[in-house]
């Protein structure tokens, strides 16, 4: 059993920056691929960020590449997303995930995610 718990979600300007955490419990953390994805009011969750359960490669949304930045700490069991450069269209609710296998990388199905945090928002104002 795995629990998932991000903070860092905030009000920010566009231009802004903001660091998102995802605290696990359990002995499982390290051994999965990990990611993040968001969804906003009235559409779909969508991928942003997936990381190696290692931490040695890291894949991303065209979206978000270049201005975001994942990683994770496995001797602290937690997952981070560094988010700098923050538009509008960055407004959403940001869940971290675990993958259900290390079968494939990169995955940006939802449905290869087995557990998920309750999310953190995250708004820029124009």
């Amino acid at each position: 059993q795995v629990q998932l718990v991000e903070s860092g979600g905030g009000l920010v300007q566009a231009g802004g920056s903001l660091r998102l955490s995802c605290a696990a419990s359990g002995r499982t953390f390290s051994s999965f691929a990990m990611a993040w994805f968001r969804q906003a009011p009235g559409k779909e969750r969508e991928f942003v960020a997936t990381i190696t359960w290692g931490g040695g490669s890291m894949y991303y949304a065209d979206s978000v590449k270049g201005r975001f930045t994942i990683s994770r700490d496995n001797a602290k069991n937690t997952l981070y997303l560094q988010m700098n450069s923050l538009k509008p269209e960055d407004t959403a609710l940001y869940y971290c995930a675990k993958a259900r296998s290390n079968g494939r990388f990169p995955n940006i199905d939802p449905r290869k995610y087995d557990y998920w945090g309750q999310g953190t928002q995250v708004t820029v104002s124009s």
